[in-house]
């Protein structure tokens, strides 16, 4: 049977004119007005300013054109407004409220570069709103938000491309990955092992005044409600000073409540190229094993005992049993990157380097002409942004489609639940949900905050 994905990735790799699904054509109606003709530029905006937000931003001014930006944190807004003017010549509008961007009919479509417990709430609205989207990794905080997000793109057919550039950048290393390993370069592949490092634990973090340029209750949005806190001690870095430690800022990602920690951002990037390489893009593990880990504070039935302290785990090593009887080792020992282990040798690659005996092979006998470009499903595009413009041109989903990326990213949170209640979890591909295991089930999805519910 073909599953949804199965037919995008398709149809994208032969470059099909047509789609044979209804739900990839959009009427007239669905479509934003400002993006007419296939010669003009997109008109894009960016929810989400800090960090990634800016660099997402500045890949794509070449591409397209930014009438505006939103951000709950005012002064990295201010700032944001003026680097775009530096970068297009042209100011674009600045609002604390998203949904006065999804509002404007002239914006085609948006980045969203928020921290992730925002991540469907904001881009299934923008699907809704007649918005094509490019979110960034992790998509999404739960297994169930996946399921709505595929729901979504497919009821709009909307073209939605998922952060993860190194499908795309990187110099081709992963391509290159991914392509030696689907020639059969390390024969039966037996073992992958995704070095992804780990977090330090914090110290107490004690309640502190907001600063005065954070709406802190909009931050929050969908997740619970509860005190900003920050120790007094600075960083530097792009934005200026923020605090070394927080439940904001650049340590959102060491919180349950807001992200999945190494798990879910390096492992993101990582557990995809993996998952890609084998082929297993359209399933899943049968088993997750947490074989040794550590996490930052006590946990109690799932749930961490105290709230002043980051919460996530800290080191860590998950096995999960793939299709074709493959291990998969998730880890925060070792270099940062992945390597490949089969039957005829191994291999390493990360973003700075691809390295082994396969690799070296390559001087003498190199990957067949176009190799990398069938990986790619065709030539690749000049950056992830382009290739999102692309699928917006041709009205196809682009390379990291939402349906590989949710189907890898279940891997990571389950990894996650998997720490949480300290033991293994069985799991259906098929049904996607915990074999015999109620409490593991209820981790899947979560309940949204009474007022920052998905307006559908």
């Amino acid at each position: 049977m073909t599953t949804p994905q199965q037919t995008t990735r398709r149809q994208f790799i032969q470059g099909m004119a047509a789609t044979g699904s209804a739900g990839l054509f959009l009427s007239n109606a669905h479509r934003a007005v400002g993006y007419q003709s296939p010669n003009e530029r997109p008109v894009f905006a960016t929810i989400g300013q800090r960090n990634q937000g800016r660099t997402i931003t500045n890949k794509s001014f070449k591409f397209a054109d930014f009438a505006a930006l939103a951000d709950v944190d005012s002064k990295v807004l201010g700032e944001n407004l003026e680097n775009a003017l530096s970068k297009q010549g042209k100011k674009p509008d600045g609002y604390a409220d998203y949904r006065k961007v999804l509002d404007r009919k002239d914006i085609d479509a948006v980045m969203i570069a928020t921290p992730d417990h925002w991540h469907t709430k904001i881009a299934v609205e923008a699907m809704l709103a007649g918005k094509d989207v490019y979110c960034e990794k992790p998509l999404t905080l739960t297994i169930a938000e996946g399921k709505l997000i595929e729901k979504v793109v497919k009821d709009t057919g909307r073209v939605f491309q998922v952060g993860t550039m190194q499908r795309t950048e990187s110099g081709k290393r992963f391509l290159q990955a991914v392509a030696l390993v689907k020639s059969g370069r390390i024969g039966e592949i037996k073992k992958v092992t995704c070095g992804i490092g780990g977090f330090g634990p914090s110290p107490k973090i004690p309640v502190a005044p907001v600063p005065e340029e954070i709406d802190w209750d909009v931050w929050l949005g969908p997740a619970p409600k509860v005190d900003y806190r920050a120790l007094p001690e600075m960083r530097k870095g792009y934005g200026g000073g923020v605090p070394l430690y927080s439940n904001c800022h650049y340590s959102f990602r060491n919180w349950h409540e807001y992200s999945g920690g190494k798990l879910t951002d390096w492992g993101a990037h990582h557990v995809d190229i993996a998952c890609w390489a084998l082929g297993a893009g359209d399933t899943g593990p049968s088993k997750i094993t947490p074989l040794n880990y550590k996490l930052a504070v006590e946990y109690k039935d799932g749930y961490p005992v105290v709230d002043d302290q980051y919460n996530i785990a800290t080191n860590f090593n998950i096995q999960a049993d793939m299709p074709n009887g493959v291990e998969m080792l998730i880890t925060d020992e070792g270099d940062n990157g992945i390597l490949f282990e089969g039957t005829k040798g191994r291999f390493f690659v990360n973003r700075g380097k691809i390295v082994g005996k396969p690799v070296e092979d390559l001087k003498d006998n190199p990957l067949p002409e176009g190799a990398i470009e069938e990986v790619y499903g065709g030539p690749v595009s000049e950056n992830h942004t382009a290739n999102f413009i692309e699928g917006m041109k041709s009205r196809k989903q682009p390379i990291s489609d939402v349906w590989t990326h949710n189907r890898m990213l279940e891997i990571c949170h389950l990894s996650n639940i998997a720490i949480r209640l300290d033991r293994e979890l069985k799991w259906d591909p098929t049904k996607r949900e915990v074999i015999g295991d109620e409490q593991a089930n209820s981790f899947l999805s979560r309940e949204y905050r009474k007022g920052y519910e998905i307006n559908m």
